[in-house]
C-alpha cells in the first residue's frame, strides 16, 4: 500500500488535525480486521493500532484471502494508503527472553506468526514488548517499591534475557528473509522482571541482533514516566528525548504510544490514564507530539474506550486533546 496523487475534479478535502499529526488510537477488529480501518477512517483519524488476531491465543487462525483483500480494500481510497500510519501489537503472550526452553519456543513461533500476518497485510511495524528475564541467572527480584536504576549497566540477568531476545529475533529473521515488516521494542515501566525500561536495553538489542535494520522501537509515554524519566518541566521532556537519542535513537522510533498515566512517577506499574487525566503533564505530550522527529510516525492512544462525560467517544476526546498541543511552538 503506498500514496498515490491521482488527480479529482473536486478539490482536495482539508485534513483533519488528527490526520495531519498522525494521531488515532488503537481500534478494535472483532469481527473483521477491516473494522479498525472503517473506524479509524470515520473519526478522521491519523494512525491506527490493531491486534491482528486474538492476543490471548499462542496459534491464530490463518488469514483467509477475503480477510486481507477486505482489509486492503478498507484501506484503499483513504489516508491508511500510506501503511506506514497502520501498526499492529504481538501478542502479550510473547516472552522473548523467557528462560524456559518451551515458552521460549511458543513465544518465537507466535511472533514469528504476526510478522507473517503483518506481511500479507502490509503492514509495516508490528509492537512489542521486549520481555521478561525472570531472575533465570540467579538474581533476586525486585520488590514492587525499588526504583529502576536507569543509569546503571544491566545486571547479569538483564543482559541474559536481553542476549536470549536478540537471538530469539534473530532466529525469526532467519526464517522470514526478505520480510519488510519491523519489530518495534517498546519501552516499559520495569514492572516485575520486564526489560526496555531502560532506553539503553533497546539500544543493547538492536546491537546484538544481526538484522539491526529490522529493529525499531516504540515509546509509550505512560511508560517512560512511570519507569522515572522525569519529564515534569518543558526542559525535562526535552531532555529526556535527547537522552533517548543519545542512548537509543529517534531516528528509529516507529510508533509512539500516547498515554497518560494514572500511577505515580517511577512507580513502575502500567496504568493508563486519558490525556489530561493523569500524571504526566502537559509538558511531556507537548515534547512529543511537537518533536520533528516523529512529525510521521504514529502516535496511537492505549487509553479505556467507552463515552466521555460529554457524551462522545473518549478515543474522540484524548485524540483531539493531543491535536491541540501539536501547535507551533
Amino acid at each position: 500500500m503506498t500514496v498515490t496523487g491521482k488527480a479529482t475534479a473536486t478539490a482536495p478535502r482539508k485534513s483533519s488535525p488528527c490526520e495531519k499529526h498522525w494521531i488515532g488510537s488503537h481500534l478494535s477488529t472483532a469481527g473483521a480486521l477491516r473494522a479498525a480501518i472503517d473506524e479509524a477512517v470515520a473519526y478522521r483519524f491519523g494512525a491506527v493500532q490493531i491486534f491482528t488476531r486474538n492476543q490471548r491465543q499462542w496459534t491464530p487462525k490463518a488469514l483467509a484471502k477475503d480477510e486481507v483483500a477486505e482489509f486492503r480494500a478498507a484501506c484503499a481510497g483513504t489516508i491508511f494508503e500510506d501503511a506506514r500510519r497502520i501498526v499492529s501489537h504481538n501478542s502479550y503472550l510473547v516472552n522473548l527472553a523467557s528462560p524456559d526452553a518451551e515458552n521460549l519456543k511458543k513465544s518465537i513461533a507466535c511472533e514469528r506468526a504476526e510478522l507473517e500476518r503483518c506481511e500479507v497485510l502490509g503492514v509495516p511495524v508490528s509492537v512489542a514488548h521486549p520481555g521478561a528475564h525472570l531472575c533465570a541467572s540467579g538474581g533476586k527480584a525486585r520488590k514492587p517499591a525499588d526504583p529502576n536504576d536507569l543509569d546503571a549497566e544491566p545486571t547479569a540477568d538483564e543482559l541474559d534475557g536481553l542476549k536470549r531476545i536478540a537471538k530469539s529475533i534473530d532466529a525469526i529473521h532467519r526464517d522470514l528473509r526478505g520480510y519488510r515488516v519491523r519489530i518495534a521494542l517498546e519501552t516499559t515501566t520495569g514492572s516485575g522482571t520486564n526489560l526496555g525500561y531502560a532506553f539503553h536495553h533497546l539500544k543493547t538489542i538492536r546491537d546484538l541482533v544481526a538484522e539491526p535494520e529490522r529493529i525499531a522501537y516504540c515509546i509509550d509515554t505512560c511508560h517512560v514516566f512511570a519507569a522515572g524519566y522525569d519529564v515534569s518541566t518543558p526542559a525535562r521532556a526535552k531532555a529526556t528525548l535527547e537522552r533517548f537519542d543519545a542512548e537509543a535513537g529517534l531516528a528509529h522510533v516507529a510508533a509512539i504510544h500516547v498515554n497518560d498515566s494514572e500511577a505515580a512517577f517511577a512507580s513502575r506499574k502500567d496504568r493508563h490514564a486519558h490525556i489530561g487525566e493523569g500524571l504526566c503533564g502537559d509538558a511531556w505530550f507537548r515534547a512529543v507530539l511537537r518533536h520533528p522527529a516523529f512529525a510521521e510516525v504514529p502516535k496511537v492512544l492505549e487509553t479505556e474506550k467507552g463515552d466521555a462525560p460529554s457524551g462522545r467517544a473518549w478515543d474522540l476526546v484524548n485524540a483531539e486533546q493531543l491535536a491541540s498541543f501539536c501547535g507551533s511552538k
